[in-house]
């Protein structure tokens, strides 16, 4: 539990932990007195002579419990975090204090302390906090090494090797804490990027069924001009391609929302990148841009759904191209890695992205562009994802990105449902 959260939950359950703390402090503090000053001198030759023991006296008691309306205070204010290190510091200070005026200047057996400081110990764990275990854990062994150095007693010795095994035991059970939040914060962070999903399927679905009529109007309009002025073909394909193209991105969109399986076919990766440059080439001649292509061949053919991972390149080829638009080279490199993998690295010289936006891209709706949507790049990785394999991002500001697609180039006897 982080100190610094201001969620109301957070207080809730700090108050919660902090209330049953109070409650445990006060009954081992008082009981281990009892027990020290009245049961065990009773029937043993061991425990405190009469009580008050000497030290403060009455006056410690009366300090310990000055604390409580201190901490109802801080409690009030909304700042329950501080009261565990005030009841820490507090008792600390005074059993020093304490210890000190009964064995200083005496050759006394030393029997300090009390059974609450392995509350504090035992009970670290249960604010999930690092900080405060350490500081507990430190404070507790720190006491007893500065008053075996002040009195030169060596009986803190076993309070010191016992507040260490204990600590041990205290850190194990904090750290499984801390994994199990972990794995439940991991756990609602799927859950919910999941529901994205699954309403931006829902949407996609909605939409795309609007969006499918007038593109086939759109495309058997541009065919049929086509066939009037066949005299001038150089852009029908094109206007065709680019319709086709349209229809399956609202296709790749819908199959976010409802999963459907990929059937893997044997396909040329130069033939999938010489496709996607002749798409973006206008766009990037109007920019400036210019495109450096390196095939490290010969290539072997990959398993892929060839449709799919062409609107992948297109996408990335795309956000590099608007990165630039100044102008600029792109180098697209392409290579056998670790023989059972390509590696297509796409690398422009655009402005850069930032560090903390990176961890966010290919989130739903998260965009850089001014007039982005966010879904292009989930698309993206959405379909490498399908097709087993992996998407890194490096960039540098203003020395431009890396797009790093890792595929494998053969996918086995799975498909992806």
């Amino acid at each position: 539990m982080k100190e610094s959260n201001n969620s109301p939950k957070l207080i809730y359950e700090e108050k919660k932990a902090i209330k049953l703390f109070l409650w445990l402090f006060y009954i081992f503090f008082i009981t281990y007195d009892i027990f020290w000053y009245a049961i065990l001198p009773r029937y043993t030759g061991y425990g405190g002579s009469k009580f008050p023991d000497g030290g403060l006296g009455l006056w410690l008691y009366v300090l310990i419990l000055g604390f409580l309306p201190v901490s109802i205070n801080f409690i009030k204010k909304g700042n329950p975090y501080v009261v565990k290190y005030f009841y820490l510091l507090g008792y600390v200070i005074l059993d020093v204090i304490d210890t000190f005026i009964k064995y200083f200047g005496t050759k006394d057996v030393f029997a300090s302390g009390n059974a609450v400081e392995l509350l504090f110990v035992f009970f670290s764990p249960i604010f999930v906090n690092k900080k405060y275990f350490w500081t507990v854990a430190c404070g507790i062994i720190g006491k007893y090494i500065l008053l075996g150095v002040a009195l030169k007693n060596g009986g803190v010795l076993p309070p010191i090797v016992i507040t260490i095994i204990i600590s041990a035991i205290a850190s194990i059970i904090l750290i499984r804490f801390y994994s199990y939040i972990n794995s439940l914060t991991s756990a609602h962070e799927d859950l919910r990027q999941k529901e994205k999903l699954a309403v931006i399927g829902q949407m996609a679905t909605a939409i795309g069924h609007e969006i499918r009529n007038p593109l086939s109007s759109l495309k058997g309009f541009t065919q049929l001009q086509q066939e009037r002025d066949p005299n001038s073909n150089e852009y029908y394909p094109i206007m065709i391609q680019e319709i086709d193209r349209i229809n399956s991105i609202v296709n790749d969109l819908m199959y976010l929302g409802k999963p459907k399986e990929i059937k893997f076919e044997k396909a040329s990766i130069e033939e999938i990148i010489a496709y996607t440059l002749s798409i973006t080439q206008q766009q990037a001649e109007r920019q400036g841009v210019t495109v450096e292509t390196i095939m490290a061949g010969p290539l072997p053919p990959i398993d892929c759904d060839e449709k799919q991972l062409k609107q992948v390149f297109i996408n990335l080829i795309k956000n590099a191209i608007e990165s630039m638009p100044n102008g600029g080279e792109i180098r697209v490199h392409v290579k056998v890695h670790e023989q059972k993998k390509m590696l297509i690295v796409i690398q422009d010289e655009g402005s850069g992205i930032e560090d903390e936006d990176i961890l966010n891209l290919g989130a739903p709706f998260y965009t850089t562009k001014k007039d982005g949507t966010g879904l292009g790049l989930m698309v993206t990785n959405q379909i490498i994802q399908d097709h087993h394999g992996k998407l890194k991002i490096e960039s540098e500001i203003g020395k431009g990105t890396k797009v790093n697609v890792t595929l494998p180039i053969k996918q086995g006897n799975y498909s992806k449902k």
